[in-house]
C-alpha cells in the first residue's frame, strides 16, 4: 500500500487485464474442453499468462515488465482465494502451490513451442485440464489452435496494443 509504484505497475496490471479476459473466453471451455472449474480457471489463466510472459520478456525492460505482470496476477490470485473463503492460514500455502504450479506450466509451454521433446498438444493435455483432458481429441486440437494463434499474434503486437 504504501510501496512506490513503479513505472511498469500499471502497464503490468492493464496487460494482466487482457490477460484475465482471454483465460475466461466461453470457447476455451465450450469448445476446448478445460474443465469450468476453479482448478480449470487457474489452468486458463496459467496458459495464457505463460505466454504473455513470454512476449513481455523480448521488451528491453521485460524481466522488470514480467515480474510486474506476476505480481499483479498473483496478488488478483491471493485476493481471489480470500473473497472464495479461504482462510487466511491457507491462502499463503495456495499461493504457493500456484506459484511453483505455474512456473512449472510456463517452462513446459516455453519449451513445447520452441519445439521441444514434447509435442505442444502433450504438453497442454497434462497441463491445461485440471488433471483430467477431454476425451475428444479434437478439443485438444483447437486448444493447440488457439495457443499457436494466440503466441504468433502476441509475437506481432507492438507493446503500446498488448495492453488492447
Amino acid at each position: 500500500m504504501f510501496r512506490r509504484k513503479k513505472p511498469e505497475d500499471e502497464f503490468a496490471a492493464a496487460v494482466y487485464k487482457k490477460t484475465g479476459e482471454w483465460a475466461r473466453a466461453p470457447e476455451l471451455f465450450e469448445d476446448c474442453g478445460i474443465p469450468d472449474t476453479l482448478d480449470g480457471r487457474f489452468d486458463a489463466l496459467a496458459l495464457h499468462a505463460a505466454l504473455v510472459i513470454d512476449r513481455l520478456r523480448i521488451e528491453p525492460d521485460g524481466e522488470a515488465l514480467a515480474q510486474a505482470f506476476f505480481d499483479v496476477m498473483f496478488h488478483h490470485l491471493d485476493l481471489t482465494l480470500r473473497e472464495i473463503g479461504v482462510q487466511d492460514l491457507g491462502v499463503g500455502r495456495r499461493i504457493k502451490i500456484m506459484a511453483e504450479g505455474f512456473h512449472g506450466r510456463a517452462l513446459a509451454y516455453r519449451e513445447a513451442l520452441a519445439g521441444g521433446a514434447a509435442p505442444l498438444a502433450e504438453v497442454l493435455r497434462r497441463n491445461a485440464y485440471g488433471g483430467r483432458p477431454p476425451a475428444e481429441e479434437a478439443a485438444v486440437a483447437r486448444l493447440e489452435a488457439h495457443v499457436r494463434q494466440l503466441a504468433a499474434r502476441l509475437a506481432a503486437t507492438a507493446r503500446a496494443d498488448l495492453a488492447k
